[in-house]
Parts: C-alpha cells; structure tokens; sequence
C-alpha cells in the first residue's frame, strides 16, 4: 500500500523534487563540462577520456541494480530507503570536488579518471536510487506519480541549469574561460556543497511520512539471491521494451548533452552573452514541459506521449544545423542567429524532456504488475534498472560525442571561429545522423509499452481489494480491441 491517498500537497511534491538536483549537478557537470574539462583544458585525448568515461558507466550500471536490492531489502525503523540517503551524500560531495581538481593540478592518468569516475558514479547512485524509488511508495495514482516526476524534472533541471548558469557568468566567464582551469576547482566545490544540501535536505523533509518498518521483513542479502531478484525483474516484459525505447532516448541525450559545448562555441561561436543565457533558454524549455506533459499525458497517454515527444523532438531541435549546411541561416554569432536558435531550442528540448519524464513514470507502473506477478515490491531494482539503461546509454552517448570529435578532427586547443568549415560541416552530419536515428527507435519501442491508464488502474484496485480481505489479486481485465 501506498504512503498517501488522494492528492499530494505541494510542499511534500517540493521536498520529493529537491532530491533530484543534485543529480542535475551531476549532469550537467558529467554532461557539458567534464569531457572539455580534460580533452581541451587539461590536454587529455578525447577518444581517451570519453572511453574512461564510458567504461566508469558501465562499471556503475552493473552495480545499480545490487544497490537497489539492498536498498529493496533495507530493513529499519527508517523505513528502506532513508538510511542511504543520510550517509552516502557526504563522500559524494568529497569524490565530486577530487574530479574537478586532480591531484597535481595535471591530467590524470587513464586509470586515475576512470577511478575517481568510478566512485561519483557509485556514490550518486546509492543517493538516487533510493530517492526515487520513494516515488512509486509515496503514491499509486497514475497521475501523481506524473507529478511527482515534473516536480523531479524540475528541480534536476534547475540544479544543472544553475550550476551552468554560474559556470558561464561566475566560475568561468567567457568563451575563452570554459578553457581555463583554476574556475573548474570552484567549480566543483559549490556543486559538492549543492549535491549534499540536496540530499540530505531531501531526506529530512520526507522523514515523518516514510520512516517507519517495512510491512514485511525482506530475508537476508545474498549475492546469488540478489541477482535471481533482479534476473526476474528485469524479465518483466512492459521493463524489456522499456529498456530498448528508453536505451535509445537515453543515448541520444547523452550525445545530444556531452556534445553541446563544442556546437555552441565552435559551431554556433556563442560570445559571452550568448553562452549565459543559454542555462536561461534551458530552464525556460523545462518550465514549458512542466505545463505541457500532464495535459499530454492525459490526452494520449504515456507511450503515445513519448512517441510524440521523441519525433518532433529531434525534427524541431535539428532543423537549424540543417538550414545552417543549406546555406538559409543567418551568419553564426551575431544576434540573430542566436534568437532563432534559440527559439527552436526552447521548444525542442521541452519536448525532449517530455520524453524523459514518460519513460521514468513508466516505470512506477510496472511495479505493480511485479507485485501482481510475485506478490513482492521491487521499486529498488526496477530504478536501478533504470539506472543501469541510462548510464549505460548516457555512457555510449558520450563515447560516441568524443568519437565525433576524433572523426570530425577537431585540434586540442581549437579556437571558435578558427576551425575549417569542413570539420564542422562533419560534426553536424554525424551528430544529425546519430540523432535521427536514435529518435526513430525510441519513439517506436516507448510507443508500444503495454500498460495504460485502465489496466493500471484496475490492478491497483485489484491490489487494494486483495491487501483488505488477504486473498490473491486478480488480474486486471484486458483491453480487447475494437474492429
């Protein structure tokens, strides 16, 4: 059974989402800075760094889904998740301050950024996983469980766009200063103070409503048990096309993230002002689908949400490198250019988030089908599950960011409006190729998730009735199709 019943109050929406920024820091840290931060500042090979970046991902992703069973199987008077949630943020916010100033003050070695890597990784992890899987706790309302994740979305998105905000105005001003390093230390000091006030500031508020013993106790932790649970929850079949659609929209975010400073200062050769209000044109497309993706989910559903969203996401954010390679854009860098792009850019990522919080919400449901199934909770395993699809696709977006970089040539060290116009012209070609199809594939397999608004609705009840009287719950009536 659920937390609460009926609607949520704002201020436990707001506490809920407060969690989630500090895995917008990490975001956007991850996303837009750390792959410049070593290749161009630093002087590491962005092959090199993209590769030891993918490979902590991976490491991570096999990981998640342990750190979500034990966190499934957390067993006191704190409830299952809020133990994590007080001890794992202070060495984040320790490991986040290492990465943006490496020991020396030079390059690591390979194996030193993919250790240190590593440990963000994990850490963050063991604070968002049992963060969100409060989510499917708190509430089994198909549409709060939306606003839930709007209010998650938000503040992720705010946590990013304010470290970016402060990143170009503040730490490293100026096209030129995303080059120089001394603003990465502060950089990373604000953001570890960020994450663990997030964190931390999380948990305390949710504390009343969800520290308390688990109805059941779970039975001991074992590795082999821990992987036949995740085994079996993973075999889902709404998780497994799932999985594909979200690998797909996960990669191209990826992509689409890590590779954003390169358009912006090479291709784009945004000056000062431009690159400080690009966090603002971001927070202003968030604060768009904030409004829009209830109404859509309303209207259409969640699958047919995101398979909108994915298509006209990548149609509408595309089109100006496609004006731009047809010669019918007006010259990069100056005002104009800047606004149209902007304008573009606005509604295509409102969109694209659209999709991100479709395919997160998604996943609440499929929780109770598992319980349905199997008569247990996993919401632990399904997020980390989750989790494992995303960093693992986050990971391959930006290996293939750095592999579009080493194609495409670009020197260490290049300079906006210094670069060849056939090395840009092939960034925007591989970039658009990768997008479209990544697009493509997402929106099919999203679009065929198999539970909808009726059948979740029905189970739950079917599940209410079934926890009053103590008898098994019966199967939810199937939709039959009209001919």
């Amino acid at each position: 059974m659920s937390f609460t019943n009926g609607p949520l109050p704002l201020r436990l929406k707001l506490v809920h989402g407060f969690g989630a920024v500090a895995f917008g820091v990490k975001d956007s840290g991850f996303s837009f800075f750390l792959l410049l931060f070593y290749n161009q500042v630093l002087g590491m090979d962005a092959g090199l760094v993209s590769l030891a970046l993918l490979i902590a991902l991976l490491v991570d992703a096999v990981i998640d889904p342990i750190l979500g069973n034990l966190s499934d199987r957390t067993y006191t008077r704190w409830g299952r998740r809020l133990p994590w949630l007080y001890v794992a943020p202070i060495p984040l916010a320790f490991a986040w301050v290492i990465m943006w100033s490496p020991p020396g003050g030079e390059a690591p070695s390979f194996l030193g950024l993919l250790g240190i890597a590593i440990v963000v990784r994990v850490l963050l992890s063991a604070c968002e996983v049992p963060s969100v899987s409060l989510l499917p706790e708190i509430t089994s309302d198909y549409d709060e469980r939306t606003t839930l994740f709007r209010y998650r979305y938000l503040s992720g998105w705010c946590g990013g766009i304010l470290m970016m905000l402060l990143a170009y105005t503040v730490f490293m001003p100026g096209a030129d200063g995303l080059l120089e390093r001394d603003g990465y230390v502060t950089f990373g000091i604000f953001g570890a103070v960020l994450m663990a006030v997030s964190v931390l500031g999380s948990a305390i508020g949710q504390h009343r409503l969800v520290a308390h013993l688990p109805e059941t106790k779970p039975p001991p932790f074992s590795l082999k048990g821990a992987f036949a649970e995740i085994f079996e929850a993973f075999s889902e079949k709404a998780f497994l096309i799932f999985a594909v659609g979200g690998l797909a929209a996960y990669v191209a975010q990826g992509m689409t993230f890590s590779i954003s400073n390169y358009l912006n200062v090479f291709v784009w050769q945004f000056d000062e002002a431009a690159l400080i209000a690009y966090p603002i044109v971001l927070f202003v497309s968030v604060i768009l689908m904030f409004f829009i993706v209830g109404p859509m989910h309303r209207n259409f559903g969640k699958p047919k949400s995101a398979q909108i969203s994915a298509l006209t996401s990548f149609a509408v954010l595309f089109t100006p490198y496609l004006l731009l390679l047809m010669g019918f854009w007006p010259e990069v860098g100056t005002l104009p250019s800047t606004v149209l792009l902007y304008c573009f850019l606005v509604v295509g990522n409102a969109l694209a988030v659209v999709v991100m919080v479709s395919a997160s919400s998604m996943i609440a449901e499929i929780v109770e089908a598992f319980l349905e199934r199997t008569g247990r909770r996993a919401e632990g395993s399904f997020y980390s599950g989750n989790w494992l699809v995303q960093k693992c696709a986050t990971g391959m977006g930006i290996f293939l960011t750095g592999q579009i970089v080493a194609l495409s040539q670009l020197p260490n060290n290049a300079r906006p409006g210094a670069v060849e116009q056939g090395v840009i012209d092939s960034i925007i070609i591989y970039f658009g190729v990768g997008s479209a199809l990544l697009a493509v594939i997402s929106a099919y397999w999203l679009g065929r998730f198999p539970i909808n608004r009726a059948e979740h609705e029905a189970r739950v009840a079917a599940l209410a009735a079934a926890a009053k009287t103590g008898s098994e719950p019966r199967p939810p009536p199937k939709e039959i199709p009209i001919k």
